[in-house]
């Protein structure tokens, strides 16, 4: 069982690494992160993945996540997806007291 997670610019590396290795994590979780949509295939239906921002992000803006997202479920994955009305970007505070984050992410296994 291996999992990933970041915020920031980890939320970035933490795409990357789902780019890179794609097949080695049960699932992962990506705060105010952001990659590259053309990316995203490489990982969308091998690796389980829930997505946080905060709406009022000024230093990642929201629409990376959204992006993602929505290219994740285009491809037939079905991602998990939070945004924070009211958060901006230290929207890991809420995604971090989010109660179903540990036991969602400890029920996935490869």
């Amino acid at each position: 069982r291996f999992y990933l997670g970041g915020l920031s610019m980890g939320g970035m590396g933490t795409y990357e690494m789902l780019r890179r290795q794609p097949n080695t994590f049960a699932a992962a979780f990506a705060i105010c992160g952001g990659d590259h949509v053309k990316n995203v295939r490489k990982y969308a239906k091998k690796v389980d993945l829930w997505i946080f921002h905060g709406a009022k992000d000024d230093v990642v803006i929201p629409e990376f996540s959204l992006l993602i997202h929505e290219e994740l479920k285009r491809l037939g994955a079905k991602p998990k997806y939070t945004v924070y009305p009211d958060a901006n970007h230290n929207s890991w505070d809420p995604a971090f007291k989010e109660p179903e984050l540990l036991p969602w992410l400890f029920s996935h296994k490869k």
